[in-house]
Order: structure tokens, then C-alpha cells, then sequence
């Protein structure tokens, strides 16, 4: 299983939420340049970017920090956070970001999805942001009637290769993920590498998302405060492999 670890940015600078609340946010590296360096030097292969400013403002708000992020270490990037048209996800192509995720307009424009896989096949992922099961979109504020479930075969029949899926109730509150979460999209759409996010408190957290088979686990707040290091995370990357 993958472990990737997050960097959120707002206001150009690295920080982490609780339940996608923007009132409760909190600075964890006033530079994510030297964060991502820190990444790369430890040897991980790939890293989890969503740009907080443009899941707010759908649009690419923090492109060229992303793009130096690339540029400066050349470690693997998926980016997400305000992902609206196919035009943004050329601009991402082009600076090399290895996949795009497309958010809440998997749900409010699934015709850019398929356009954007028919271009560009497994480097486009969905993310699907849950709270209490239901789809929620705009930077989280917003909730729509839509099962993840749902959203999930649909996105499937699509072409779609990737889900990223996460419990709003469970991010950034370091309380274990919603394990039965991601056994019943394992059911639904077996066929889909799936990236689990949301909940992950300590190195047990990742070794049971491992045993599901899980394509992915993203680490965010439990790296932050010191209950998972780097270290962690590539042992348990290696012992999946």
C-alpha cells in the first residue's frame, strides 16, 4: 500500500484542518518547499497537495508553489482543491504533476471527468469527501444528497480508475478511519485502486488499512503532531509491496 503524505495549503503556507473547518486551521510548516524537500530526502515517492485557497475559489490558486514543489525535488504529486475545468488539469499536465484530482465537480460536472480521463486516463483521480455518507463539495461546505456509494459506481462506469475517499467526520481528528467505508466501496467497486484519507492516528491505523488491500492511505495531521514518522510510513509502504 502507498503512503502519501499531505501537504494542505492556505495562504501559501502548509496547515492542516479539523473536518475541513477553515476557522480551524493551523500552520505546521510556515514553508511547504522545505517541507516537501524533507519528504523527498526521507525517501517518500509520493505526496498528497491540495490547495485549500483554490478548493474556495475553484481555481488553481496555488499553481506556481506547486509547480517549484515539482521543480525542486521532483518527488511524485497529486493535487486537488479547486479542480474545475479541463483546462486547469492541462496546465497541472503540463507541469508535471503525475495525478489531478477532480472533486466537487465529479458530482456537479461529470461530463469534465469524462473528458478529462478519456484524456489522460489513470493520472486523473476523484476525490469523494463524505459527511455522514453523503457527498459534500465546495471545500467541503456545502452537502448534497449524493451516496458516496453512489457517486462511486458512477464514477466507475465513467472510466475513472482512482477514488480518493474521505469521512469529513473523521479528518484531522486522529480517531482511526472509517474502516467499513472503504470495505463497502471495496465491494461496489472492487475494480478501483482506492486511497483512503481521513482519521489516520498512528502506524496500526495504516497496517489495517493495508490488510484491506487498499491501493493508498494518506497521512496529514498524525504525521504533524509526531504520532507517525516518516519512517512509519515507509516500512509499511515496503511491507505491502
Amino acid at each position: 500500500m502507498h503512503v502519501l503524505p499531505a501537504i494542505d495549503i492556505r495562504e501559501g503556507k502548509a496547515v492542516r484542518l479539523v473536518q475541513g473547518d477553515f476557522s480551524k486551521k493551523t500552520i505546521v510548516n510556515e514553508d511547504p518547499l522545505a517541507q516537501v524537500n524533507e519528504f523527498h530526502k526521507a525517501g517518500i515517492q509520493m505526496i498528497h497537495v491540495v490547495d485549500l485557497d483554490g478548493a474556495l475559489l475553484g481555481q488553481a490558486a496555488n499553481a506556481s508553489l506547486i509547480q517549484q514543489m515539482k521543480e525542486s525535488t521532483g518527488i511524485k504529486i497529486e493535487v486537488g482543491g479547486g479542480i474545475r475545468t479541463l483546462q486547469q488539469i492541462d496546465e497541472y499536465a503540463a507541469l508535471g504533476i503525475d495525478r489531478m484530482i477532480i472533486g466537487s465537480a465529479a458530482l456537479t460536472d461529470p461530463g469534465l471527468v469524462k473528458s478529462a480521463v478519456e484524456k489522460y486516463g489513470d493520472k486523473i483521480a476523484v476525490g469523494i469527501d463524505a459527511k455522514e455518507g453523503r457527498v459534500a463539495v465546495s471545500g467541503w461546505l456545502d452537502v448534497s444528497e449524493t451516496d458516496y456509494l453512489q457517486l462511486a459506481k458512477e464514477m466507475a462506469a465513467i472510466g475513472v480508475q482512482t477514488i480518493i475517499y474521505t469521512d469529513i467526520a473523521k479528518d484531522g481528528t486522529l480517531t482511526g478511519p472509517t474502516i467499513e467505508h472503504y470495505q463497502e466501496l471495496k465491494k461496489v467497486v472492487p475494480q478501483m485502486k482506492l486511497i483512503a484519507s481521513g482519521g489516520v492516528s498512528c502506524k496500526k491505523d495504516l497496517t489495517d488499512l493495508a490488510e484491506l488491500d487498499l491501493y493508498g492511505a494518506i497521512v496529514g495531521k498524525a504525521f504533524y503532531n509526531g504520532a507517525i514518522t516518516l519512517a512509519d510510513m515507509l516500512e509499511v509502504e515496503n511491507s505491502a509491496d
